[in-house]
């Protein structure tokens, strides 16, 4: 077919046709190797097809391979697979195509057919092709996961400060609920985790307007995100909570977005982006929120509690559900507080019942987001798993705030779920009679001894967990299914790609179009080049021949991780051999770290080691590892650092390794080295 950007390759360069030149940007938020496995898979498809094509990778220690304006004006054509946001405006008049980071990996050839017809973008549009399935995602959910990347430290800072603060210094008071000295260490504490739960909103509201509207943005963003948590400035006895945060946020990016085609002098122009946009639309937005948004809000506060006040008499069961219901609505929102508010004003009039209510259904939410988030690892990314054992710890201090950056990022499963297990953790406690003599919720008020009923209130408690959690994981995974365009078959095909626990978003690799073939003559050390009587080292040293071995006796994904670490204890640098072994199987439960290709790069982030040490060993009948390609793992290497090591230092050697072992000829010179030293010297090429 004859593309409309250029005539196509002939495959064998025919030099009377013009050469078909495309570019390429990969990116993914958390991977280590899949930014660059898209950019090799991408940059291979293009050599086949006879296509010149430059390949951009992008990820946490910055853009390598950066494609410039020479490039740009050359290109016939753009794919950008990416789950990340990308700034296409740098490619106004060519034809840009976008889809996931996994669409690179799988199907490059289809991609490169596809874009030769996409759709020109223009300068400030949104709007590419795509390639089908829902694989791309949209400018609203990255702007929304920018917000929500951005908001969780507040949250758990926060809610962690306040947990420990209550639980070390608080005590029940019937006058004042759950109390804290105010002369006290604690409530110093307590304020510090105030501070940090006031600014999540404004955050999480700022960070989605810069997503879309960028730096003018982030200022009527972040404004407009404190003004809806704020009741008092529109009359409102809550503010509208992270609800009300989303909103501002999106306001805010659209409306800066308007502003930036606004035509104006030449002279105003350099002003625009750091003092006109900003001011006008912080002052629009705030205006319109508290004029014209702010005033429904107390509207139907009012509303809810005068209907609340009228269902005292009727059945405890409806009651507690409704109020479950809405305490798990917008975890401190004005539908929250409205039942929080209305269940504590009945504490005075001898009413202790409906606070039983809601002080079982307040830690339902928090503690089953984390649950969740332990029982289907798989759908969760690690920064998200570890929030999970956060919002654990909340929930058990009656937080329900733990819960807002899952509702934040899945809004459409995680509320409904939420909802669902609060109206039953209400209305169990509710049946029961549970009662609640101080205006706090969750376990800590029944250690404390405000309970009255324990047994049935945690009984109601643990109901409502369960059933948010399973409410949650099932959404969710539906939702992932649909958006991969899967069959909903029981074995979803999703794995997690191999990353360190708890160490920072994806790697970008270097340039995948050039492909080394010249082996060294000597094996490099971290000194230069190995002498023969001197111990041979590559990777900056963190493998010598010590840690490499020729055949892998172990059949199993489980024996191959602990011989390996048997290898990496040779060193010397490895303190727990056992403790060792436990990281890196937990490691795998989180996901797969096959990467395909016959390649597995199992991993561990653990103070078990004193010092980095990778080992490297090779499997003849291959190993069952559960890659994406289906292929069993051959080439194996094992790395181990411990939790303080610096980030950049390996996550630089993990993106040479990745970019190296996607070279079919590097992978087949490695296989065939007959002993250690002659694989040291085909690993040496890594530099």
């Amino acid at each position: 077919m004859t593309s409309p950007a250029g005539p196509p390759p002939t495959g064998n360069g025919g030099g009377e046709q013009k050469r078909l030149k495309l570019l390429a940007v990969t990116a993914c938020p958390t991977g280590i190797a899949h930014t660059y496995m898209a950019a090799e898979k991408l940059a291979q498809a293009a050599e086949r097809l006879g296509i010149e094509m430059k390949v951009e990778t992008q990820g946490s220690i910055g853009a390598e391979n950066i494609l410039d304006d020479n490039d740009v004006r050359a290109a016939d054509g753009v794919i950008v697979a990416a789950d990340k946001d990308v700034d296409l405006s740098r490619f106004a008049g060519k034809r840009v195509i976008t889809v996931g980071v996994a669409e690179g990996i799988h199907h490059p050839e289809r991609l490169i057919e596809r874009v030769r017809s996409a759709p020109v973008h223009t300068a400030g549009g949104t709007a590419v092709a795509t390639s089908g399935g829902g694989k791309e995602r949209s400018l609203a959910y990255k702007a929304l996961m920018n917000g929500v990347s951005y908001m969780i430290p507040f949250v758990v800072v926060g809610g962690l400060l306040i947990a420990i603060s209550l639980s070390l210094g608080g005590h029940t008071d019937p006058s004042g609920g759950l109390v804290i000295p105010k002369d006290s260490f604690w409530m110093d504490v307590n304020n510090i985790g105030v501070i940090g739960f006031t600014l999540m909103v404004p955050i999480l509201s700022g960070y989605i307007a810069y997503a879309i509207g960028d730096r003018p943005a982030l200022v009527p963003g972040m404004i407009g995100g404190w003004i809806a948590n704020t009741g008092s400035l529109y009359d409102s006895k809550a503010g509208a909570g992270f609800i009300g945060a989303i909103v501002t946020g999106f306001l805010a990016g659209y409306l800066v977005l308007w502003i930036k085609k606004v035509r104006v002098p030449k002279f105003v122009r350099p002003i625009m982006p750091i003092i006109v946009i900003p001011i006008v639309a912080t002052t629009a937005l705030g205006l319109f929120f508290i004029y014209v948004i702010g005033k429904p809000i107390s509207w139907v506060f009012e509303h809810l509690t005068n209907w609340l006040s009228g269902m005292t008499g009727s059945s405890a069961v409806l009651l507690g559900a409704i109020l479950g219901l809405m305490i798990a609505f917008d975890m401190g929102g004005p539908v929250n507080k409205t039942a929080f508010l209305f269940g504590a004003g009945l504490i005075a009039t001898g009413n202790q019942t409906v606070m039983g209510m809601c002080a079982a259904a307040i830690p339902v939410m928090p503690l089953g987001q984390g649950v969740a988030t332990l029982i289907r690892k798989r759908l969760y990314t690690e920064q998200e798993r570890e929030t999970g054992l956060a919002s654990l710890f909340m929930g058990c201090f009656g937080i329900s705030e733990g819960a807002i950056p899952f509702a934040a990022a899945r809004p459409a499963q995680v509320i409904p779920a939420n909802m669902l297990g609060g109206a039953i953790a209400g209305a169990v406690a509710g049946l029961a009679g549970v009662k609640d003599a101080v205006p706090h919720g969750g376990p800590i008020v029944a250690v404390l001894g405000a309970v009255g009923g324990v047994p049935m209130f945690f009984v109601a408690v643990l109901i409502g967990t369960a059933v948010t959690a399973l409410t949650t994981v099932t959404l969710v995974d539906l939702s992932e299914r649909k958006r991969r365009g899967e069959a909903l078959a029981p074995t979803p095909r999703r794995a997690p790609e191999p990353a360190f626990a708890g160490v920072g978003a994806g790697i970008a690799a270097a340039t995948p179009t050039a492909t080394p073939t010249a082996t060294p003559t000597a094996v490099q050390t971290t000194s230069g080049i190995a002498s023969d009587d001197a111990e041979a080292e590559v990777l900056s040293g963190y493998l010598t021949e010590r840690t490499v071995k020729v055949r892998l006796e172990s059949r199993d994904k489980e024996s191959a991780i602990r011989e390996m670490a048997g290898l990496l204890a040779s060193t010397g640098k490895v303190a727990d051999v056992e403790e060792l072994v436990r990281t890196a199987l937990r490691r795998e439960e989180q996901g797969t770290t096959g990467l395909g290709e016959e390649i597995a790069i199992p991993h561990a982030k653990t103070d078990a080691v004193t010092a980095p040490v990778v080992g490297f060993a090779r499997s003849a009948e291959g190993i069952e590892w559960g890659a994406l390609d289906g292929t069993k793992a051959k080439l194996v290497f094992m790395i181990s650092v411990p939790e303080a090591a610096a980030g950049d230092e390996h996550l630089r050697i993990l993106a040479l390794l990745s970019r190296k072992l996607m070279d079919p000829g590097f992978r087949e010179r490695l296989t065939a080295a007959e002993d250690e030293r002659a694989i040291l010297g085909v690993l040496g090429e890594i530099q």
